[in-house]
């Protein structure tokens, strides 16, 4: 997307925020839930504004691919910013599959609705 003077492209500021890294440290599920923690609430007004807006969003679980819908980021930027908020502590993130090493297919069928729903 080309922009205009004075005006940037929707990915830039993302890409930008995450020093243009695509991939998170840990892998982590697109259908990961995550949940801001308590720490992450006290101090989310000192963060940059895509991170703070996960944090926001996230007061109710919410899927990383479910995160980058609403923000209309890409799954890997999403994905970066949740990886770096879940290293300080900020966001807790439950990775999907049972102790047998299935995966939760309940889970993933609550994500489905939920992906449909947006």
């Amino acid at each position: 997307m080309v922009a205009s003077e004075g005006e940037f492209s929707p990915f830039v500021r993302p890409y930008a925020v995450t020093g243009g890294r695509t991939q998170a440290h840990s892998q982590l599920a697109m259908e990961a839930l995550v949940t801001t923690t308590a720490r992450g609430w006290d101090v989310m007004h000192t963060l940059v504004p895509e991170y703070e807006q996960v944090c926001r969003l996230c007061a109710e679980f919410k899927s990383v691919a479910e995160i980058a819908a609403l923000l209309k980021m890409p799954l890997g930027v999403t994905g970066v910013i949740v990886g770096d908020l879940a290293e300080g502590g900020l966001v807790s993130v439950q990775q999907p599959g049972a102790p047998d090493g299935l995966p939760d297919l309940a889970l993933l069928e609550r994500v489905l609705i939920g992906l449909r729903n947006l």
